[in-house]
């Protein structure tokens, strides 16, 4: 199929068919980072703002340097140096940006649902690099890219999302997307950190990680935000690492070839620890090098639509 949207706002809105372009695409800008030159002159004369209104380094890093290696203009946007400290509204800022003739927008802000209204008020494409606790759509796509990299399929494999379920956009990306991909899904968490209703997408929840490991193709663990803690949501950091923390003793009773992720930043020792962090089951920096490749799909899928 071909790829007609302007927009990445979500892998909510997309259908499977969509979501496998853009992991089809990604595979093939992959090879671009081996070569010697590592840069194709894609979006040659495209110009594309790093809108980051929420720090961000990993995230940041890569869209900017995915946009470069397709040969586009970048432009970094900080909030503590904007015209959004004295008062401008971000809409406003976000069209002055838009006057100077640029053509993506990748926007990362607190709140949820500000990538929609930029994308219902601009002529830009918008790119949602997380929006709040809402959704993180590179995210969840470099998740699944590296999984079906590694796994050759999504469909039929039974994939647990552990840790902080009620508060993570990444956790609400992979949901919508592994699900459409024919995944079983399980969130795995205490009671406090489950979001009610989240049986309604289509995933089973587990409050024992031990009872699920045997079962599960791939774990991905969420960093826990350790600010939780003291909202009293569990009862203590040392308590949570005894319950949900992946360890080698927990791993003794997994299935051959289980897959370790973590969208990162971590929290050794607490919901990881290093020897399984570092060990063979883990893929967390093919994830890293996975998602500058599904950066470029993206920017590439949204400049070509606009175009």
């Amino acid at each position: 199929m071909n790829w007609t949207r302007r927009h990445l706002l979500g892998l909510e809105d997309l259908s499977a068919e969509e979501i496998n372009v853009i992991l089809d695409t990604a595979e093939s800008f992959r090879e671009v980072s081996t070569r010697k030159k590592k840069k194709v002159p894609t979006l040659t004369g495209k110009v594309v703002v790093m809108m980051f209104v929420e720090p961000s380094t990993r995230t940041l890093t890569s869209f900017s340097l995915a946009a470069r290696r397709l040969s586009a203009d970048v432009v970094s946007f900080a909030r503590g140096g904007s015209s959004i400290l004295k008062g401008e509204t971000l809409l406003d800022t976000a069209k002055n940006i838009q006057a100077l003739g640029i053509d993506v927008i990748v926007l990362r802000h607190p709140a949820p649902g500000t990538p929609h209204l930029l994308a219902r008020n601009l002529d830009a494409s918008i790119v949602n690099a997380g929006d709040g606790s809402h959704e993180h759509p590179t995210q969840g796509l470099l998740d699944i890219f590296t999984i079906r990299d590694k796994k050759k399929q999504i469909e039929g494999l039974t994939v647990a999302i552990v840790g902080d379920i009620k508060y993570s956009r990444v956790a609400r990306s992979n949901i919508w997307g592994l699900k459409k991909l024919g995944a079983r899904v399980v969130v795995v968490a205490p009671a406090t950190l489950i979001p009610p209703g989240i049986e309604e997408l289509g995933v089973e929840v587990c409050y024992d990680l031990d009872k699920i490991i045997p079962e599960c193709d791939v774990i991905n663990i969420l960093r826990i935000q350790l600010e939780r803690q003291k909202s009293g949501l569990f009862p203590s950091i040392r308590e949570y690492t005894k319950v949900f923390g992946l360890n080698a003793e927990r791993l003794a009773h997994a299935k051959e070839g289980l897959l370790i992720m973590h969208p990162g930043p971590m929290n050794r020792g607490i919901e990881i620890t290093p020897e399984v962090a570092d060990g063979p089951h883990s893929v967390v920096l093919d994830q890293v090098t996975n998602g500058l490749a599904v950066r470029m799909a993206v920017l590439y899928l949204v400049s070509g639509a606009r175009g």
